[in-house]
């Protein structure tokens, strides 16, 4: 699958810039969907995860941007997750979306091809809920709400913040391809994770977490 090289207004897309990285998200939502198959099956995997679709709007004014600086610590105080580094992905052999290893399922991963989280746009991050070998970093996902806090430790020593605004279940054949990798005129951040059963040895759904910058 390669990145388009025009965005739908026709105007030319640079392959190094932030409009090059959103489009490049775009075009791989679908491929992001289909990717995290290495979630469930095994020996000893966790339960079925079904967690109800919630939305919270919006409080008060949007953070300020931050400067590109590469994501090395995932933090959800909720969830019990304190993990790191986090390690770069980039494009399958196929052009689909790479996910972590299953054997750094306790590590998130972060696409490079996108903006880093607290830059202007949607950065996106993907973490296993299980694997063939057991629960993943994920594993306390079903903990997870409306208003709780992500926090993204960066290379610069600086920490982003968001507030999870909306939390969304879906078949991964229905992923939602615009609304998870649509541009945004805000810094905000999406995770995305496994949930639902294990159908053919794979989870059947993807769960995203669609939060705001705070701080």
């Amino acid at each position: 699958m390669t990145p388009p090289t025009t965005n739908r207004h026709g105007r030319r897309i640079g392959r190094n810039g932030r409009t090059g990285r959103t489009a490049a998200l775009s075009v791989l939502a679908l491929a992001v969907s289909g990717a995290l198959t290495a979630c469930g099956g095994g020996p000893g995997p966790g339960p079925d995860v079904r967690m109800d679709s919630a939305a919270a709007g919006r409080t008060g004014p949007a953070a300020a941007p931050m400067k590109r600086s590469e994501p090395t610590r995932l933090q959800i105080p909720s969830a019990g997750v304190d993990s790191r580094p986090v390690l770069p992905l980039g494009l399958t052999g196929d052009g689909e979306l790479d996910v972590p290893p299953v054997d750094r399922a306790d590590r998130a991963g972060w696409f490079t091809k996108g903006v880093t989280p607290g830059e202007k746009g949607p950065a996106v991050l993907v973490a296993h809920y299980d694997t063939a070998r057991g629960p993943a970093l994920m594993k306390n996902v079903a903990r997870m709400k409306t208003g709780d806090v992500i926090k993204v430790g960066r290379a610069d020593g600086t920490t982003a913040t968001f507030k999870i605004r909306e939390v969304q279940q879906v078949g991964k054949e229905h992923f939602p391809t615009d609304r998870v990798y649509g541009d945004t005129d805000r810094p905000e951040l999406r995770l995305l994770t496994c949930g639902g059963p294990i159908v053919d040895g794979h989870r059947s759904d993807n769960i995203v977490f669609y939060a705001d910058l705070v701080k």
